[in-house]
This record gives structure tokens, sequence and C-alpha cells, in this order.
């Protein structure tokens, strides 16, 4: 009985951490922005930093992830964009902690532990810091719905339908409604998961707003996922620039 709630909660531990890792592979800012970049994703994008992004020597925070069954995630991150290097603090699925750095480029020389489950993690975890810029780096095709009911409460906003393609990618077939306020952040997020297995459907708010450096970051995200409430807050977010030392903090 003991392994079958183990497997049970191992289970549930992926399914959340891929909950938002999809498209394609996080790639590097500068190889994939002129893929794609329509006109309302470039305003939300400019919106949180897109322009000033280029500045960011190495980004750190502590995702935190609180779900149905008292179920509880932390995971200590620290990126490097330019070199793609990655430093995890957390727990492997079994609870034992876990520490490592690794680039991101010589991901098939790592171990299990972090090609399957860190790797995997810090994909999910870095769309919760950095998801507006996201609609230009990845090949997703943005349009604007115009004014649409929010899905809670009885709100309108600016919908944008975010469509993964059916073929290729880490998640094929996802789609995002991001509901989108004048000032062009985003309010509440609507997933529909392509695959068949779940969780199918999931809405989350963007709250709590604050400025790291150059970039805007919502780090407050309660929500529902498949009819049961879950929250996922960012807390110790900062930024470094290129040539500094100092960590500036989110406030």
């Amino acid at each position: 009985m003991t392994s079958i709630r183990t497997q049970a909660r191992s289970e549930m531990r992926l399914n959340v951490i891929r909950l938002l890792a999809f498209g394609l592979l996080l790639v590097l800012p500068a190889a994939s922005r002129a893929q794609h970049s329509p006109s309302i994703a470039e305003q939300i994008a400019k919106t949180y930093g897109l322009d000033s992004f280029g500045q960011i020597e190495a980004i750190r925070y502590t995702w935190n992830g609180e779900f149905p069954g008292g179920h509880k995630i932390s995971n200590k991150w620290e990126w490097s964009p330019k070199t793609d290097t990655v430093a995890y603090e957390g727990k492997d699925k079994e609870g034992n902690p876990v520490k490592v750095t690794y680039q991101r480029s010589q991901l098939s020389s790592q171990s299990d532990v972090v090609k399957k489950e860190v790797d995997p993690a810090f994909v999910n975890d870095q769309y919760w810091v950095l998801l507006p810029f996201h609609l230009l780096w990845d090949g997703a095709t943005a349009t604007d719905d115009g004014q649409q009911k929010r899905p809670t409460g009885d709100a309108s906003a600016q919908k944008v339908v975010v469509k993964y393609p059916s073929e290729g990618g880490y998640q094929p077939g996802d789609t995002w409604d991001l509901y989108i306020g004048a000032d062009k952040r985003i309010e509440e997020i609507a997933y529909h998961r392509g695959a068949a297995n779940p969780p199918h459907f999931v809405t989350g708010i963007y709250a709590d707003h604050k400025k790291a450096g150059p970039l805007l970051i919502s780090t407050d995200h309660p929500g529902m996922v498949d009819g049961k409430p879950f929250r996922i807050t960012l807390t110790d977010v900062s930024v470094k620039l290129t040539g500094s030392d100092k960590w500036i903090d989110a406030q």
C-alpha cells in the first residue's frame, strides 16, 4: 500500500511539473525571437521587460507549489541565460535533497535525476517567471480575440489565444487563453492540455506583480486544476545585470 501511495505521489508530481512545460524546450532568446513576433504578443512581452532582457546576466527565484492533497514543492533556481547554466536546490521524487549546477547544452551527460526530474522542473518553473517572453520565443501562434469574459468572476479582459502546433515541441497541441488588462499585463490564464493524460484544464490568476531590475514578474498564482485549488508563488526573486555583481531584489 505504501509503494502505491508513493508511486501515485510521484506521478502527480511529474504531471504537475510538466504542467507548463509546453512548446519547445527552453531555447536562448537571441536564437528564437525572430521566429514569431505577432503584434499583441510583442506588446505583452515588452510590458514585462523584453527590450531589456539582454541586460540580464542571471535570475534567481524560489518556486513554491501547493497542490491538492496537501502536496507541496519548493525549488530554488538560478539561471544564467547567456550560457544557459542552471543551478538547482531542492528534492528528488523520493524526497532526498539535491543540489546541482549544469549547462543545458550538456544535459545528455548529466545523471538521470537531472535529465528526468531537475531539468523538466526547470522548464516548468521558468515558464511561471517568463511566460510573457515565451509568446515570442516559442513557435506558437497567438491571436487576439478581443474583449471576453474571464474564466473567474464577471469581469472582461482582452483574450489572446496561444496555440501550439500538433507536431513537435515538448507538449504539442496545447492551447493557452491569456486574459490581458488595458496595461498589457496578464490578469488570468486558462490552459487546455493537448495530450490525453491529465491535468486537462487549468485556470490561474496573475497577481502581485513586482519589478526585478528591468523585468516585471507576477509572483502569485492561485488557481484551479481540474476543479481543485492550487497555488504557485515565486519568492526570493532577484536579477543580476551584466557587468555587475549586485543582485537586485524584486519589489
